[in-house]
């Protein structure tokens, strides 16, 4: 990799991790919190994880791993073109989906509303409780023992969670900050009130750019709408008219991935091209000046943020509130919300998940049920609730 910019990461200047390690000769420390991802059981889970479109349906439609995987690839291609440290922003962007639940978003949902008296659930959190906590692989400690700014990463990409008075802050304001984050180990303060590195604001927004492309993708496959539909759609409307225009004749499948990855590229083009002018402007000269830079520093220019905005409406209202998408996870949340008041009520869960579970009660009793319950892949929540309840929902 070239050398980076003064405001990149830097591997060597880590505030480092919870339990000391031994220098690697081939790998720095970011690289070593890549492979530690990727070789956790959290990530290989995400193979079984619905993105929008639950697995029996077929056709190939996206699942966490697919996403995650397309998340990682833009992400690398921006922190290489911006001169930030692309091993930080591929280990962010692996990790960012660590803590969702089954059945997608519709999950996350339910399992907020099961543990409202008990502080909520956010996958965010839930992703650090993963790394530091949950995943049990080593011999000498809990967790993957990733480093501060890994850990940082995943937690503030997409921005602070409190001001600088203490206030919870954005997505936390109405409800206040999620609870456990009082009780996850960390090598340092992860301070709340500050952004993220560049690295992780780079993993954040290669977030937004895969789901729109590969929503799009995927409702086509679904054959929710068709590609005519997006023709007055600001960000994917002028697109499809140039490819449909272009190439009239050759299937949709390949009409559709022309869509696709042109919009994958100008979306990434733009990225680039507006967070290196607002990176230059705000003067920032070092990754301390861009976490106390006040303001999100990778962003898409003001009019593909409209047009991405208008783009996202589009999207609910026709794919992600569509009948067919709709029935399934209403059933997806019951299950959820099933589940967990049942191991609430008999904490019967396997091995030392039971243990757990039996010798606690109140909100202690909710946060082990909630994390086995959001470490469950589709198939296996399906299972349990199969073999508890004598029913398993069909989905169609």
């Amino acid at each position: 990799m070239s050398e980076t910019a003064p405001y990149a990461s830097k591997p060597g200047l880590s505030l480092g991790r919870l339990y000391g390690t031994g220098p690697s000769p081939t790998r720095n420390e970011f690289q070593r919190d890549r492979d530690r991802i990727i070789h956790s059981t959290a990530f290989r889970r995400l193979q079984h994880k619905t993105q929008v479109f639950l697995a029996h349906e077929g056709r190939h439609f996206r699942n966490r791993l697919t996403h995650t995987l397309e998340v990682s690839q833009i992400a690398r291609s921006i922190a290489r073109a911006l001169g930030l440290n692309e091993d930080l922003a591929e280990a962010v962007a692996l990790s960012h989906d660590l803590g969702h639940t089954p059945f997608g978003h519709a999950g996350e949902r339910a399992l907020h509303r099961a543990m409202a008296d008990f502080g909520g659930f956010d996958h965010n959190v839930q992703a650090l409780r993963v790394v530091t906590l949950l995943e049990n692989r080593y011999a000498e400690h809990d967790g993957l023992n990733l480093t501060w700014e890994s850990l940082e990463g995943i937690l503030k990409h997409n921005g602070p969670l409190i001001d600088a008075k203490g206030a919870p802050f954005g997505r936390y304001e109405e409800e206040g900050l999620p609870s456990g984050l009082d009780v996850i180990p960390v090598p340092a303060d992860l301070r709340l009130d500050s952004h993220a590195s560049l690295e992780a604001q780079v993993a954040a927004i290669a977030d937004d750019i895969a789901y729109n492309a590969h929503d799009i993708d995927d409702a086509l496959r679904a054959e929710l709408v068709g590609l005519e539909d997006f023709l007055d759609v600001p960000m994917a409307g002028p697109i499809v008219a140039e490819v449909l225009d272009r190439y009239p004749d050759i299937a949709v499948q390949r009409q559709t991935h022309e869509v696709q990855r042109r919009m994958i590229t100008r979306a990434v083009e733009d990225v680039i091209a507006t967070s290196a002018a607002r990176i230059a402007a705000s003067g920032v000269a070092s990754v301390e000046d861009v976490r106390m830079a006040g303001q999100t520093l990778v962003t898409f220019s003001p009019s593909m943020a409209a047009a991405e905005k208008q783009l996202k409406q589009f999207l609910f209202a026709r794919v992600y509130r569509h009948e067919s998408v709709m029935g399934p996870v209403l059933e997806s949340e019951a299950v959820v919300e099933r589940l967990f008041a049942h191991y609430m009520a008999e904490p019967d869960m396997p091995e030392a998940w039971g243990r757990a579970g039996r010798s606690a009660d109140g909100a202690a009793r909710a946060r082990i049920v909630a994390d086995f319950v959001a470490g469950m892949t589709d198939p296996y929540a399906l299972d349990a609730y199969q073999r508890l309840f004598d029913a398993r929902p069909d989905f169609r």
